[in-house]
C-alpha cells in the first residue's frame, strides 16, 4: 500500500494499486512516488506524472486523462495524496486552465524548486 511507505522514500515508474467497483483491481502508473520527510498540511504522499509535449495539439487530446487518473487515486487514497504534473515543452492556457479547474497542480521544468513548496 503506497500509505506505508516511509518518509523520506521514493519510487520511479511505481504502480499504484486502485480498487474498482465490480471489476478486479487495476494498477495506475505514476513517474514518480515521493513520501516526503515533512507531510505538508495533511498529504502525505506526492505522486508526479511527467508530461512533454512538442506541440499544443497533442497536449489536448490527453488532459482528461490526467483527471481521471487523480479522481481514482483520489477515490481510493483520499486527500491525503498530492497529485502533480511536471510539464516540459509546450502547454497553452487551455490546458492549464482544465487541469487547474480539475484540481491538478503542475511544475515546470525550468522551475523545479518550486517542489520546495510541497515539502520536496
Amino acid at each position: 500500500m503506497i500509505t506505508d511507505i516511509p518518509p523520506g522514500l521514493f519510487g520511479i515508474r511505481y504502480n499504484v494499486p486502485v480498487e474498482r467497483q465490480a471489476t478486479k483491481p487495476i494498477q495506475i502508473p505514476v513517474d514518480l512516488i515521493v513520501r516526503p520527510f515533512k507531510k505538508q498540511v495533511n498529504k502525505q504522499i506526492v505522486l508526479i506524472e511527467a508530461k512533454s509535449a512538442g506541440d499544443y495539439a497533442n497536449v489536448n487530446k490527453r488532459r482528461k486523462e490526467e483527471t481521471q487518473k487523480m479522481n481514482q487515486l483520489k477515490r481510493e487514497y483520499g486527500d491525503g495524496i498530492n497529485y502533480l504534473l511536471f510539464l516540459c515543452g509546450y502547454f497553452d492556457a487551455g490546458y492549464l486552465g482544465y487541469e487547474a479547474s480539475e484540481g491538478i497542480d503542475w511544475v515546470w521544468e525550468h522551475r523545479i524548486d518550486d517542489l520546495t513548496y510541497i515539502g520536496l
